[in-house]
């Protein structure tokens, strides 16, 4: 949201250059300081320069590329994975006593990637100048139910993305499994998420993002409703990653179709959406603690739900626009000679 309120008003490039900054010096605090309080403040600090980082690039990438702005957005996001693999992988293999020079080595490299941000121009998409039509109140309420409606499909979805990776393992272990086939499970999750979004970049040339993101729903629904079933979770759990990975990016060029104001929305939409990677997870938490184990995939399925009903009441949408209303054509409004 920070990114967001002076976005426009600084130079972009200026703006991702700060959020690197910033995430550098979060990632140099808390590799370099060994008391606690001092080492959760740099990773605060890390984590609101890598907000920054992912709103931006989300947001330019949503508007820089035209028509081929799902199929970016989803290598973007693709990468975004790529990252969250390797890291893991990484730190395991080095072992707690290097984790420190890996976070200093981050650092060195957030700050080298500012030079290269000289590519980025300073484009901004400004809001049209207000007219009756747009101040119509119906209008804004439209605006405000379209955003509201990609809220929850978003706080939803990445609840269920937060809430399989987290735990998947827990729900395979009650199933039988032992905990070395959950981990690996859950690690497959995660690569088939990427996959998925690597796999749409390419049809989105061809498909709508409508359809794109209703049949990632309607995979997901039925994949968790198979991981219900002991023999088949692993694999059901591997096919809600492949479904779920295009979501995110997809939806973005969406909603700039649909709300003129898209850069607003697109603020609260994403940063809304990070809520439920937050509170989704210990919901699920509490709701085994009351059930059990094998509840998970009912209680994804249900979180599932309202995010193909938003999907199909926004694709029930026109777009809101700004232009009044039965204005005639450029060749109507021509004078007979």
């Amino acid at each position: 949201m920070g990114f967001h309120r002076y976005y426009g008003r600084r130079s972009t490039r200026l703006m991702l250059g700060a959020s690197f900054l910033i995430m550098a010096a979060g990632a140099a605090v808390f590799a370099s300081a060994p008391p606690w309080p001092i080492a959760l403040l740099g990773a605060f600090v890390a984590g609101l320069g890598y907000g920054a980082i992912d709103y931006g690039l989300n947001h330019l990438f949503t508007i820089g590329f035209s028509k081929r702005s799902t199929a970016m957005l989803n290598l973007l996001n693709a990468f975004f994975g790529v990252g969250s693999i390797l890291a893991p992988t990484l730190l395991a293999q080095l072992g707690p006593a290097s984790y420190r020079w890996v976070f200093l080595v981050f650092a060195l490299l957030s700050a080298a990637l500012i030079p290269l941000l000289l590519g980025v121009h300073d484009t901004h998409v400004r809001d049209a100048p207000a007219s009756p039509r747009q101040r119509n109140a119906n209008l804004r309420n439209r605006s405000i139910a379209i955003t509201t409606a990609w809220v929850v499909l978003y706080v939803l979805n990445i609840g269920v993305e937060a809430g399989t990776g987290g735990w998947e393992p827990t729900h395979l272990t009650a199933a039988g499994y032992t905990l070395s086939a959950a981990t690996t499970a859950t690690a497959g999750y995660w690569l088939m998420m990427t996959t998925g979004r690597f796999l749409v970049a390419p049809l989105s040339l061809r498909f709508s993002d409508q359809t794109i993101l209703l049949w990632g729903c309607s995979g997901m629904a039925v994949c968790l409703g198979l991981a219900a079933v002991p023999a088949w979770a692993p694999f059901a759990y591997a096919g809600v990653g492949l479904f779920i990975g295009p979501v995110f990016p997809t939806g973005l060029p969406w909603l700039h179709r649909l709300v003129p104001d898209a850069q607003r929305a697109g603020a609260y939409v994403i940063a809304a959406s990070m809520l439920g990677g937050v509170v989704f997870p210990p919901l699920l938490g509490l709701g085994i603690e009351h059930t059990s184990a094998m509840s998970i995939p009912i209680a994804l399925f249900a979180l599932n739900v309202p995010c193909l009903a938003a999907i199909w009441w926004l694709m029930r949408q026109r777009p809101v626009t700004t232009e009044p209303e039965n204005l005639p054509s450029t060749v109507e409004a021509r004078s007979s000679p």
